[in-house]
């Protein structure tokens, strides 16, 4: 395999794992490492507290990629992110320095990591599908059947969003679904070594808690209020992100602003549930329960061959 790639190494884990930190001390000590954050939400700009984004003190000690790349009022895809990640990457190696992907956004790191062949969207054709989901699902999956038998025979017969999807694009693309693999039903050989995060998940219930708290105090709410204010307000995705999603039924419904609160705490304890749950799958994943362990294992990979890209 070719080492035309450059050096990286990924670091992953479910939210207030401590990556974050962790990925900042390691780039900061070596001086010859930049971090690309692979977040659904970071790439929306004035979601920033919320998001937990690098400070500007930060971002002027590490070179930070992939941040505020969009205003909130746009949606931006896993198919636009990935276009994004690959420039990043291509910039850092450009510069000599290594690639450290930090993330707890499952599918976006599998779209990055893995170079995932993702469809395009067809969103005329998807509209047309949608409409007819209620009276002819049982059609609807007949019709996938006849064009993609294969792209039939991975789901279930009542999973619409699936379903839909999968006519979307064999229909817009002029080509079988299954054409484009087995997608995240599989994993293939390891393409850019994973250092995994671990944490308990009673001290992750009590962080996240606190970390919450304390973005309270930094005025998150304040944040809220501007975005859902802003000319476009927010995109259907960014109004999606935890703690802003229950925040706006406070600021839009007037719901009790305490409520809302803890609404947002047990979404992200759940979240951080979920991504463990996907990263987990995944047995290409090196585990590490510290972050002494982590950091140790990410210099390590850093410094020999098993730090290149393998394309």
């Amino acid at each position: 395999m070719s080492n035309s790639g450059g050096l990286a190494v990924a670091l992953v884990g479910p939210t207030a794992s401590g990556k974050s930190a962790l990925a900042h001390a390691l780039a900061a000590r070596r001086g010859d490492v930049e971090v690309l954050c692979v977040d659904a939400m970071t790439v929306y700009r004035g979601m920033d507290i919320g998001t937990a984004k690098p400070s500007r003190a930060e971002r002027a000690e590490v070179d930070y990629h992939l941040l505020d790349l969009v205003e909130p009022s746009e949606e931006f895809t896993v198919a636009q992110f990935q276009v994004a990640a690959r420039a990043a990457a291509q910039e850092v190696w450009s510069s000599s320095d290594a690639v450290l992907y930090v993330g707890g956004t499952g599918l976006y790191g599998r779209a990055v990591l893995d170079n995932l062949e993702i469809p395009a969207q067809y969103p005329e054709i998807r509209a047309e599908l949608e409409a007819l989901v209620e009276g002819d699902l049982g059609g609807l999956y007949e019709q996938l059947e006849a064009l993609d038998p294969l792209a039939a025979s991975r789901m279930e017969s009542t999973n619409a969003r699936r379903i839909v999807r999968a006519l979307e694009v064999s229909l817009g693309a002029g080509r079988r679904f299954s054409s484009y693999g087995e997608g995240l039903l599989s994993y293939g050989p390891v393409r850019v070594v994973q250092v995994g995060l671990r944490a308990d998940f009673d001290r992750l219930d009590e962080r996240i808690e606190r970390r919450f708290r304390d973005w309270m105090d930094e005025d998150l709410l304040d944040e809220v209020v501007a975005l859902a204010s802003a000319p476009g307000g927010l995109s259907r995705t960014a109004r999606q992100a935890v703690g802003y999603r229950e925040l706006l039924r406070h600021v839009e419904e007037g719901a009790d602003l305490e409520s809302c609160v803890v609404d947002a705490i047990t979404r992200s304890r759940r979240l951080a549930r979920r991504q463990r749950s996907w990263f987990q799958r995944d047995p290409r994943i090196e585990w590490f329960d510290d972050t002494n362990g982590a950091s140790r294992r990410l210099d390590e990979v850093l410094n020999s061959p098993d730090g290149f890209v393998r394309d």
